[in-house]
């Protein structure tokens, strides 16, 4: 069952009102649930196109999640643009939106953060202390209000969807999380919320991401099998195109950690670009 543009998409602004528009769906009908922090673009629009696909109903959730931040500065700068984002899921066809407020989400003030483990604590965890954690505990009450039988993540977020599923299979949750090709601008940038933000210079600059990280995947399929050969292209490439790296890693595709010989394996990047961050990954293919 696919969503219309005709049809008034339902905004859902407490746990009251989603438990009760959960209940009057269908006890058969399949819900695919793509969790956002808004400031929606394609990317999103691929990921409730993908549920629509699959599911019979597809709700969105719009949460800028204050755990996943570790200054004030980066919580208080995230962009909110509610009723455009609201108007762009009615277009895709979404059926519902849920809004809540971190009252509604945390109401008991004091919260007990779920654990991201190792793999959290490295890469993105390390640059972004307590991040995973954040993301974790947010993603699972919004998972256990929702009660979704499939959620969509997109790939650019790939360590963030490994600790998801990693926490669903420890949980036993019963979802089925889907992960969605990373969708791209024209030079190969993958869409985010941050790259309204570059400037001009600096996102011509940005392009430079999806070539290191091509050129990278190429040397694979030429035979080049060393990871650290592999990072240290990536990084001189983005260095070269005048951005700042954070980190660079080849990692194992099935643990996120230090790949063994015949791995199949992804790239990882993190750069900055003046103020602002990014982040892009790509698989690179097993290890000659």
């Amino acid at each position: 069952m696919s969503g219309s543009s005709a049809t008034r998409i339902c905004e859902l602004r407490d746990s009251a009102s989603l438990c009760e528009w959960r209940e009057k769906l269908p006890g058969s009908a399949r819900v695919g649930f793509v969790p956002t922090m808004g400031a929606l673009h394609e990317g999103h629009g691929s990921l409730v196109a993908e549920a629509l696909k699959k599911c019979d109903f597809v709700l969105v959730s719009i949460f800028v999640n204050p755990l996943q931040f570790d200054e004030i500065h980066d919580l208080e700068a995230y962009p909110r643009t509610e009723t455009e984002d609201c108007q762009l899921l009615q277009t895709w066809g979404a059926h519902g939106v849920y809004l809540p407020t971190a009252s509604d989400m945390y109401p008991e003030g004091d919260i007990q953060q779920e654990q991201a483990g190792p793999v959290g604590e490295i890469l993105e965890g390390a640059f972004r202390h307590g991040h995973f954690s954040g993301m974790l505990t947010v993603v699972r009450r919004l998972f256990e209000r929702v009660k979704p039988q499939e959620a969509f993540f997109g790939q650019k977020d790939a360590q963030q969807l490994f600790l998801v599923r990693a926490m669903c299979e420890r949980l036993k949750m019963g979802i089925e999380v889907q992960s969605c090709s990373t969708v791209r601008e024209s030079d190969g940038l993958a869409m985010s919320s941050r790259n309204r933000r570059l400037l001009p210079g600096d996102r011509e600059k940005a392009g430079t991401i999806f070539q290191a990280l091509t050129a990278a995947q190429k040397a694979v399929l030429l035979g080049e099998g060393n990871p650290s050969v592999l990072e240290e292209g990536i990084c001189s490439a983005l260095f070269q195109g005048g951005l700042e790296v954070e980190y660079a890693k080849v990692v194992a595709e099935k643990t996120f950690l230090a790949p063994d010989p015949d791995s199949e394996v992804r790239a990882v990047v993190a750069v900055r670009i003046g103020d602002i961050r990014l982040i892009d990954n790509m698989l690179l293919g097993v290890l000659p």
